[in-house]
Order: C-alpha cells, then sequence, then structure tokens
C-alpha cells in the first residue's frame, strides 16, 4: 500500500496534490451539506466558491500583468479554495457576506504582488486577505473546515499525503508539540490535558492549519533549522490563549507572525534566469545555462523552485524544484535536466526555450549541503541525474582550493554520465575519488568505501533509489546520522 501511495505522490507535482486535496474537501462538504450533515448550504457553498474564484482570477491577472510578474494558475485555485474553506458560505441575499469575500478575495491576490520583496510575496495569501477583511469589514474567518466531524477524515488523510510528499514532517511534528503544550499549560493550569487535547484536535482547525497552510512553500524559511523555530513560533501563538494586552491571535494573524519571521530570515526574491547556454551532454540529459537578472548567494546543493508559465499546462503544472547544479562561484546558474518518456507539458517547453529566453525562480532553500566542518570524511552517492548537488558541491571545492576527504559513488547508465571532466579533474587538484557503476549494492559500497563506517553519506537521486540506498547503509551497520538524502519528487 506504502508503494502505490509514494508512486502515487512521486508522479505528481507539490501544487497539483494540494489543489486535488482542496477539491475533495469542497466536494465533501457539499455532499455532507445536502445530506444535513454540514450546517451549510450545498446552493451557498456552490456561490461563494464561484464569487471567491471570479474575483481572485480577476485581480489576479490584473496584478499579473501591472507588475510583469510570472504567475500560476494552479495558485488561484489554491488560494480560492482555501478561503472557500475557511470563511463560511453565504447566500446570494447576504451583501455583508458577499463584500466580506470579495475584499477578502481580492485582497488575498494582490498581496502576492504588493506585499513582495523582488516579486516574491512573503505573506501567505489566504492569511493575509482574511486577516485584513475581518480588520477592516464586518466579519471574520470561521475556519468552517475545522470542528465538523464528518470532514475530518478528509482533512487528516489528504493532510497527511501532502506532508508526505513535501517531507514536512519535521515541520508539523515541532508545530503540533509546541501548540497542543502551550494550549494544555494556558487551559485551566494543564488539568485535564487529554480531554484538552481532544477537543484541540477535533473542534479546531488544527489539522488543516497545519498540514496546508503551515506548509505553504512560498512563506517557509529556507532551512530545516529555521523551519523548527518558524513551527515553534507559530504554535505557541495558536493557542487560543495567549494574548498581548487584550488582543488575542486568530489563525490567520498567527501565520501572518511567522510569515514575518520567515522573511527576516529568508534569502528574499524572485529571479529572472536569461538563458545563455544550451548543452546536451549525455543521452535524454540537457544542461541550460542561465545569467540571474542580479547575483545570487547559495550553498552548493541547495536548490530553487522554476516556474515556466505556457499553454496546455499538463497536470503536473507549470512549477517545478530543480538542484542548481553550479556552484556558488560561478557566475552563471546551471541545471542539469533528466527528460522522461513520456514528458511533461514543463518539460517540453523548457527544451525549446531559445537563448535569451527567460524563465523565474524563487524559493532558495535545501539543507542537502556541505558540512561545515572539514574535517569530515564523506561519501558522496548519486543516482543518475542525481548528480546535479554534487556537481555544485565538488566545483565548490575545486575553485575554493578544499581538500577534504571526499569518494564519489556515481551509479549511471555510460551513456548518461554527465560532468565526468569536473570530478575528473577534481582527483587531480583536489584528491576526491570517484568510481563510474551501473548498479550500486552493499558489497560496491564495502569495495569504494572501505572506511564506510567512519564517513557520512550524502545519497541524492530518483525517491526508489534513494530509499534503496539508506536501507543498504542501515543494514551495513552506517548510523542514521550519518546519512543525509535529496530525492527528487516525481520525473515530471
Amino acid at each position: 500500500m506504502l508503494k502505490f501511495i509514494d508512486d502515487f505522490l512521486n508522479k505528481i507535482t507539490m501544487y497539483r496534490l494540494v489543489l486535488y486535496y482542496l477539491c475533495v474537501l469542497v466536494v465533501a462538504a457539499l455532499v455532507f451539506g445536502l445530506f444535513g450533515l454540514l450546517p451549510y448550504s450545498p446552493v451557498n457553498l456552490l456561490f461563494s466558491l464561484v464569487v471567491i474564484l471570479a474575483v481572485g482570477w480577476v485581480v489576479n491577472t490584473l496584478f499579473a500583468k501591472m507588475f510583469d510578474a510570472a504567475t500560476s494558475i494552479e495558485s488561484v485555485y489554491i488560494t480560492a479554495l482555501i478561503l472557500a474553506l475557511i470563511i463560511s458560505p453565504v447566500a446570494p441575499t447576504n451583501y455583508a457576506g458577499i463584500g466580506f469575500l470579495v475584499f477578502a478575495s481580492a485582497w488575498a491576490m494582490a498581496s502576492k504582488y504588493i506585499f513582495a520583496v523582488d516579486k516574491k510575496h512573503f505573506f501567505n495569501p489566504a492569511a493575509f486577505g482574511v486577516a485584513l477583511a475581518s480588520l477592516t469589514t464586518i466579519g471574520a474567518a470561521t475556519w468552517w473546515v475545522g470542528g465538523n466531524l464528518p470532514l475530518l477524515p478528509f482533512v487528516f488523510i489528504g493532510g497527511v499525503l501532502v506532508v508526505r510528499k513535501n517531507r514536512r514532517f519535521d515541520l508539523v511534528t515541532a508545530f503540533s508539540l509546541v501548540a497542543l503544550a502551550t494550549i494544555v499549560i494556558t487551559a485551566n493550569g494543564g488539568s485535564n490535558a487529554l480531554s484538552t487535547i481532544t477537543k484541540t484536535l477535533l473542534n479546531t482547525p488544527f489539522f488543516f492549519f497545519a498540514f496546508v497552510m503551515l506548509t505553504e512553500p512560498v512563506t517557509l524559511p529556507p532551512t530545516r533549522r529555521l523551519r523548527i523555530v518558524y513551527a515553534a513560533i507559530v504554535g505557541l501563538l495558536f493557542a487560543p490563549n495567549i494574548h498581548i494586552g487584550a488582543f488575542y491571535f486568530s489563525p490567520e494573524l498567527v501565520l501572518l507572525a511567522g510569515n514575518v519571521f520567515a522573511y527576516i530570515v529568508s534569502p528574499g526574491g524572485r529571479y529572472t534566469m536569461r538563458l545563455v547556454e544550451k548543452h546536451n551532454p549525455a543521452v535524454d540529459i540537457d544542461e541550460f545555462v542561465f545569467m540571474p537578472d542580479r547575483p545570487l548567494s547559495f550553498r552548493a546543493g541547495q536548490y530553487l523552485e522554476w516556474t515556466l508559465p505556457h499553454p496546455a499546462v499538463d497536470t503536473r503544472g507549470n512549477r517545478r524544484y530543480f538542484t542548481i547544479a553550479s556552484s556558488p562561484t560561478e557566475e552563471h546558474i546551471r541545471l542539469g535536466i533528466k527528460f522522461y518518456t513520456p514528458t511533461s507539458s514543463f518539460k517540453i517547453t523548457l527544451g525549446k526555450l531559445q537563448i535569451n529566453d527567460t524563465i523565474s525562480a524563487t524559493q532558495l532553500a535545501g539543507d542537502f549541503v556541505l558540512p561545515r566542518d572539514k574535517k569530515k570524511k564523506l561519501a558522496l552517492v548519486a543516482g543518475g541525474i542525481g548528480i546535479t548537488p554534487f556537481r555544485s558541491m565538488v566545483q565548490y571545492l575545486i575553485d575554493t582550493k578544499d581538500t577534504r576527504d571526499v569518494v564519489l559513488l556515481y551509479a549511471s547508465r555510460p551513456d548518461e554520465v554527465v560532468y565526468r571532466d569536473i570530478f575528473d579533474h577534481a582527483s587531480r587538484v583536489i584528491g576526491m575519488k570517484t568510481s563510474y557503476i551501473p548498479t550500486l549494492d552493499g558489497a560496491r559500497i564495502a569495495r569504494d568505501v572501505p572506511d564506510y563506517a567512519d564517513r557520512t553519506f550524502y545519497i541524492s537521486g530518483p525517491s526508489g533509489m534513494v530509499d534503496a540506498c539508506k536501507k543498504t547503509l542501515r543494514a551495513m551497520g552506517v548510523s542514521r546520522f550519518n546519512i543525509r538524502t535529496d530525492y527528487f519528487p516525481g520525473l515530471a
């Protein structure tokens, strides 16, 4: 069953999964409302959703043209569905309620362009829209998607799939522990802890907030350590009894406070990348070389989210995460891309880019980076196109004349090997050992890395390969604390 789930998650982008998840919640709410299991009329819910979608689409289109910004229609739909799930449905005759919907929807979309640095927004759009609407109009978000027991299984199961896809269990766990501990402590001095936790989980938007709102990728800090701090801050403020004087935090204001912290600690901006070179170094693999519109500061092994608007977008959307293959010491930004069959509309469009065409990138992040302790002995294990972060790392080691003890195991078909010139050069100038192998198993690791028990392993490649390699290393006695992984969430 888990294999089936992982196969499904590997074939769908994170944004498309969230979109489908929210659609399922709305459909479930419509059905339950029809049978009287929810206190909301299906007609009112559909009417509210149409209003939110219409206003959101119009405002997003206008602001995208005004700011000359790349946009994603998926983002519009996701924000609209979230708003429909946290603002109580209104009747067509409820003009005040319609006004609240229009105001919240308009500002949710506008905030992505107005409250942005270098075309990257720093507030969660839905949270900002309802927060501003609550402060300036008559109305408030009720977060009705939480606290309705018939919807809870859908919220929970779908939310777990989303978190499994984006691998943010550490974020959700940190938030949950801090939030529940704070709620228990501040509720009647901690008495009846079990009852307090049960009521929180069953009667509040706790799960929806944690799975959907908290994990929005654009407004997250770039590294795991900072994300844990972010989750703790949000968890602390989420407790309903936490207040500043007479001011109490609503869920949307809690999230906005966290967004401020994330903005302070995050590298800002959306970059416009101009294509300057394109190569075909191996079968079905292309390398794209871009010049960013301004210098990009990053650590070797980190990634960016790339957005490429194009017509006839398929189910995998117009956004992808790709590791930067170039070193921080290089002027250009390189991408090594594997083209699978069937190829997504995104990659088809990417492959057709001509010199001087542009693509946008944002969300610089990632913890799959070289350790700061140069005395650590490293083993880099790559599967196929998973070699790209190691190209970045090795080029960085060469350019900085860093001669730390590194072994590279590169598992790939001979006709798919890329960047061999870089790795061969590294063997001459910094003494790095590289083994090119068709397959990877324990015997091969033990032969090429005889001191494997003393090394920290970095593994990058398709998720199946990464998981298999982790199991092999654990069976060989390598501590889990000495295994760091990177992965590609789908073939795209």
